[in-house]
């Protein structure tokens, strides 16, 4: 009898060591994927929410398993590629990173990162008013109005001088989360060298105003370049006028009146 209970418990524990060997096996091969299986291959996905402006690191990083059919272009498949390059925008866990979502960071503050190539940042001083009751977060797009003081004290001018700027930062802030409106006293905004004369001027000669942009809204074509112009008192460039075209007038053929003995001929002669 005692035997027959050792024998059961051997079997028991036998059959539970080959169970928990087989759910083993199976997770091993679910973590490493089928690597013989050329339809399936690797992708880097965010492991956590990696904030607007914020440097990646490898453990917001994680690989998962994805058909070749389905993975979006521009992916990574090497965590370390992604290491180091900071968001231009929110990641959400679970998402697949993206090479328009994360820039080259080749040094210095994370928000040089930020700017496209051939852009500036510049910080504006604003107030509760200006900084649009505090409701500005990073990506926003605005325009910049500017009012000046034309002579008498009545007379205020005021003209939109500068449009769709991004806001990289508010503050010293470049995360977008945020609960509600906070009164900030810096704006910062990515602008072309030409925008960055045309804000300190009129920044200098007035007050400036930020107006927030629907981020749908349709991408206008005025003239702006006729206003930034007026602002910094450059004069437009003149068109070259085509000299007026040259025009001959046929002169009439000359008569020649020729004589050969006794005979005599006309004949017409032209220039």
């Amino acid at each position: 009898m005692k035997r027959k209970g050792i024998f059961a418990m051997f079997s028991l524990s036998l059959v539970m060591a080959l169970g928990a060997a087989g759910v083993a096996m199976n997770w091993m091969q679910t973590q490493s994927g089928d690597e013989g299986d050329p339809d399936v291959t690797q992708v880097v996905v965010a492991a956590l929410q990696v904030p607007f402006g914020s440097k990646v690191e490898a453990s917001d990083l994680k690989m998962v398993n994805m058909p070749r059919d389905v993975v979006p272009p521009n992916s990574f498949h090497d965590i370390e590629q992604v290491v180091g390059r900071v968001s231009n925008q929110v990641i959400y866990p679970g998402e697949v990173v993206l090479a328009g979502r994360v820039s080259e960071h080749m040094g210095g503050s994370a928000l040089a990162a930020l700017l496209d190539p051939g852009m500036r940042a510049m910080s504006v001083r604003v107030d509760d008013v200006v900084g649009v009751a505090g409701f500005l977060l990073p990506g926003n797009r605005v325009d910049v109005v500017s009012s000046k003081r034309n002579g008498s004290r009545d007379s205020v001018e005021s003209k939109t001088v500068l449009r769709n700027l991004k806001v990289l930062a508010v503050d010293q802030i470049a995360s977008q989360e945020r609960d509600g409106p906070v009164i900030v006293r810096a704006v910062t905004l990515e602008v072309s060298t030409q925008d960055a004369e045309t804000l300190v001027k009129a920044t200098q000669e007035g007050k400036v105003q930020l107006t927030l942009r629907n981020p749908l809204e349709q991408e206008e074509t005025p003239d702006l370049l006729a206003s930034q112009r007026e602002l910094l008192n450059v004069e437009p460039p003149r068109e070259r006028t085509a000299p007026p075209p040259r025009t001959t007038v046929a002169q009439a053929p000359r008569q020649v009146t020729v004589i050969r003995g006794t005979q005599s001929s006309t004949v017409s002669v032209r220039n």
